[in-house]
């Protein structure tokens, strides 16, 4: 209990760490404006047949974005609920083959690869099972649903050779990849704090989906869709709504920190913090969840061959009057300057501290008799003639109107597909992104910190 409340006690300071310059007092006028060069042609080989596996929101997008890509075509659809596949051959053709059953679709012989958009508590089993039937895997995050199922998930891939790639897709955004070059050459100097947020003020964005008038047990398959506790009763929201249930779902740690941390391990190239604590509320969705719809994470990263000890400082509120947009924010704060990101966008400013000491302002200087500060500002001129304080113009990276880092994954994953080199967002990549976010669900409902192997990945 001791060192718990030091380390709480020591991430209380941290969270109030603040960057020493008002960016905010910029004026758009005064940042230099760039569009980051971008054209990327897809290759296109033989035909790669697709089934996706969960066919709501995610996996209708899905559909939409890879059937973009050229000479992919979309095969089979399975969903629990009958409505979906039913409205997948309005969409593809009365052809699409359609099931309730997965292990259907993966049994087919005409199928290449699948994107598996389920509930997250799906995503280990149907992607295991997947890959034994050789067929190629697209997991949306998290690639788990609870901690000890990582590793089964890595040492299947390991075993089959097959290529997987978990879905989150800031792995592949050109953004990311722009200001990593910024971050190598040191242009913010050292990291020593991150922090992110992801914050939504709608229902929508709060997970109250809307649900179809013939929600019922003659339409989904509600014992197919139950992993644990078999016996329990039919419940639309459950099904509709899973993301704000910690039996289906993860709830907004698993569902948005992820994106966040995906984006710094990326950036980083770090394998994951040591330590991790996380509290939060359920303050104003109490619509039956049982997951907080306001967190806050708190990650120690120690220093290593890949970079330098930070602190990461993680935010999700789902009833938050200050935000106008749903899109993650994160910035990376450096001793020499920041790294401020939008979704495929991001600003950086430079704000290097002066080589030469500084008097006056809020300082001492003025409590001294005139005398003294005479001497005093004597002195200073005699050792330092010349100010070596410098302005350093703010440059805004964007990426070109219409893009989309998804599509970008997806050419990613397929590229991997038609010639078997590494995905760029593995098993491994993504279980240490999701593992400190599932950590904070067990920190949250604990009440502890969380120890973290990041090379090893397991707890201690």
């Amino acid at each position: 209990m001791s060192s718990r409340r030091k380390f709480i006690k020591q991430i209380g300071a941290a969270s109030l760490i603040a960057p020493l310059y008002s960016y905010a007092s910029i004026s758009e006028e005064e940042i230099e404006k760039r569009i980051i060069p971008y054209e990327r042609k897809p290759s296109s080989f033989d035909t790669i047949n697709v089934g996706i596996i969960g066919f709501g929101i995610m996996g209708n997008r899905n559909a939409k974005t890879i059937l973009q890509l050229p000479d992919i075509k979309l095969i089979a659809v399975c969903d629990l609920y009958k409505g979906r596949l039913e409205r997948a051959k309005e969409l593809y053709g009365l052809q699409l083959f359609t099931t309730q059953n997965y292990e259907e679709l993966i049994s087919r012989s005409d199928i290449d690869a699948v994107v598996v958009c389920t509930s997250d508590q799906w995503h280990d089993k149907i992607s295991i099972d997947a890959m034994r039937k050789r067929k190629a895997v697209y997991c949306e995050k998290p690639v788990v649903h609870q901690l000890s199922q990582g590793w089964e998930v890595i040492n299947v891939q390991k075993q089959t050779g097959v290529v997987m790639q978990v879905g989150s897709q800031r792995v592949s955004s050109i953004a990311y990849a722009e200001a990593k070059k910024f971050y190598k050459a040191g242009e913010i100097g050292q990291l020593n704090c991150i922090e992110a947020s992801f914050d939504r003020h709608t229902a929508m964005g709060a997970w109250q989906y809307t649900m179809p008038l013939d929600a019922n047990e003659n339409t989904i398959a509600w014992k197919k869709y139950l992993k644990i506790n078999p016996d329990t009763p039919f419940d639309a929201k459950r099904f509709f709504w899973w993301r704000n249930y910690k039996e289906y779902g993860t709830g907004v740690a698993g569902d948005l920190f992820v994106h966040l941390l995906s984006g710094i391990h990326f950036l980083t190239d770090s394998k994951g913090p040591s330590r991790i604590f996380a509290t939060g509320d359920l303050s104003y969705w109490k619509d039956g969840r049982n997951v907080p719809d306001v967190m806050t994470g708190v990650m120690e990263y120690k220093a290593c061959n890949e970079h330098p000890a930070f602190q990461v400082l993680l935010k999700v509120n789902l009833a938050s009057g200050a935000e106008k947009v749903e899109s993650g924010k994160v910035k990376f704060y450096g001793t020499e300057g920041v790294i401020d990101f939008g979704w495929n966008d991001f600003t950086l400013y430079r704000n290097k501290f002066s080589k030469t000491p500084v008097y006056g302002g809020w300082d001492a200087y003025d409590t001294y008799t005139k005398a003294m500060q005479q001497q005093i500002a004597d002195d200073y001129k005699k050792r330092f003639p010349v100010d070596d304080k410098k302005e350093w113009p703010a440059i805004k990276f964007s990426a070109p109107n219409g893009y989309d880092d998804r599509y970008d994954h997806f050419v990613n994953f397929f590229e991997s597909v038609r010639s078997n080199k590494p995905v760029v967002e593995d098993a491994i990549f993504g279980f240490r992104a999701a593992a400190p976010c599932l950590a904070c669900n067990e920190s949250y409902f604990q009440k502890k910190v969380i120890n973290w192997d990041p090379v090893k990945m397991k707890t201690l």
